[in-house]
């Protein structure tokens, strides 16, 4: 088993004891930081994912997903960091 260190300190193993949970973890992390990069609330954002994803089509028209992007303005409006 292997421990990734996350920027907050807290040892996280769950995910990374097979290489395709490492790279799984490494896909978060990163969508994290790029959230946080943009000034955009972490949480909101993933809150917007999971509430939004579940109802598109997008396996059939990929390019809705542009809608969820970062430097989309409705998704920037939505969350924004306080």
């Amino acid at each position: 088993m292997r421990y990734v260190r996350l920027p907050s300190g807290v040892k996280n193993w769950l995910f990374s004891d097979t290489p395709k949970g490492a790279r799984a973890s490494a896909d978060i992390y990163s969508i994290v930081e790029t959230v946080k990069a943009n000034g955009l609330d972490v949480f909101k954002y993933f809150e917007l994912l999971l509430t939004v994803l579940p109802s598109m089509e997008f396996l059939t028209n990929p390019d809705i997903l542009e809608e969820l992007l970062l430097w989309n303005e409705s998704v920037q409006k939505i969350c924004k960091a306080i």
